[in-house]
C-alpha cells in the first residue's frame, strides 16, 4: 500500500477537535468505549510484554466498553467473556503540542505518547517495539471493506493521503472473535476489584497502580482461554509498577503543560521528550 504519511499522523492524534466533521466511528454500535481515547490500537499480548520488558510498562492504557448485555460493575454493565470483564491495551495518548495537516498554528491535541509532536513521525517506528496493527495500517480496514483514517483526513481537511488502497498480500492474522482471547483480547480475573477503577476510568482519571494491573493481566493471560498464570501475573504488576521511563516522566509533563494553558510549541518536545532519553526520528 502507499499512504502520505507526512504532516499528517491523523492515525496517532485525536484530530476531532480541529475538524470541520465530526468523527465517532468507535463509539456505534451495542459496544462502546468507556474511555474517550480516540482511535486506541489494541497490542498483542507479545507486545505488552515486550514493552514490559524495555521498562516500558507506562505507556499502555486499558480499554473496556459499555455492554447493555455484560457483567455489571459498580453499576455499569460492562462487555464481558466468561462473567470476566474483557478490555484490551493500546497506547496512551496524552495532550501534545502539534500541527498535522498544516492547520496553521499548533494546538494541544491528544497524541500517541510514541509519535515526536515536533516531525510528527513515530519514535519506534521499525523497532522491535512497533506495534503489528501500526504496521499494517490501513490494510486490515481496506481488506474489510472499512472507511480509513486516511480517508477521515481527507474528507475533514482535503488533500491525497491513501495513494493506494489495494491491500497487500502479506497481511497478519486479524484476530477476530474466539482466536482473538488472549492474545488480543484479555479479561480481567478479578472483577471486584474493578468497581473504583471503572469510576476512575469514565472520570480521565485512570493511575499508573490501576495501569499496571491491566498490563499484568494482559500479559498472564493463556492464548485462546480465559485462564491466567499467577507467577507471571505477580512478576510482571511488579516490573509494571517500578515502571519510569521517559515516556511516564514526559506524560506528566505534558498533561500539566497542558492543564496550565501553556503556549504550545512542538520544538518543547526536546526537552520534555528527548533530554528523557525518547528515540529520535529520522525526518522526511
Amino acid at each position: 500500500m502507499e499512504v502520505n504519511c507526512e504532516g499528517c499522523a491523523g492515525c496517532c492524534i485525536d484530530w476531532r477537535a480541529i475538524a470541520p466533521i465530526s468523527s465517532d466511528h468507535e463509539r456505534r454500535g451495542p459496544r462502546r468505549p468507556l474511555d474517550e481515547t480516540y482511535n486506541l490500537v489494541p497490542l498483542m499480548r507479545e507486545e505488552v510484554e515486550a514493552f514490559v520488558e524495555a521498562g516500558l510498562g507506562d505507556a499502555m492504557t486499558p480499554r473496556l466498553w459499555h455492554d447493555d448485555s455484560g457483567v455489571e460493575i459498580g453499576g455499569e454493565r460492562l462487555a464481558a467473556i466468561g462473567g470476566k470483564p474483557a478490555f484490551f491495551l493500546g497506547l496512551r495518548k496524552p495532550p501534545k503540542p502539534v500541527e498535522p495537516f498544516e492547520i496553521g498554528e499548533p494546538e494541544w491535541l491528544p497524541t500517541c505518547t510514541f509519535l515526536d509532536p515536533e516531525t510528527l513521525q513515530c519514535r519506534i517506528h521499525g523497532s522491535d517495539l512497533y506495534p503489528m496493527e501500526c504496521a499494517e495500517y490501513p490494510g486490515h480496514n481496506c481488506k474489510l471493506g472499512q472507511q480509513t483514517e486516511c480517508e477521515r483526513v481527507e474528507e475533514a481537511f482535503d488533500g491525497e493521503r491513501l495513494l493506494d488502497s489495494e491491500p497487500p498480500e502479506a497481511l497478519s492474522g486479524l484476530l477476530l472473535g474466539p482466536q482473538a482471547i488472549g492474545e488480543k483480547v484479555f479479561v480481567y480475573p478479578e472483577p471486584d476489584e474493578l468497581p473504583p477503577v471503572v469510576d476512575r476510568m469514565l472520570a480521565d482519571e485512570l493511575t499508573d497502580e490501576d495501569r499496571a494491573h491491566f498490563v499484568a493481566s494482559a500479559a498472564a493471560s493463556s492464548p485462546g482461554t480465559t485462564e491466567h498464570n499467577r507467577a507471571v501475573y505477580e512478576t510482571v504488576l511488579e516490573r509494571a509498577r517500578a515502571a519510569d521511563s521517559w515516556v511516564g516522566r514526559s506524560i506528566r509533563e505534558w498533561e500539566a503543560m497542558a492543564e496550565n494553558s501553556d503556549e504550545p510549541d512542538p520544538s518543547v518536545a526536546e526537552r520534555v521528550e528527548a533530554k528523557r532519553g525518547a528515540p529520535s526520528t529520522l525526518g522526511w
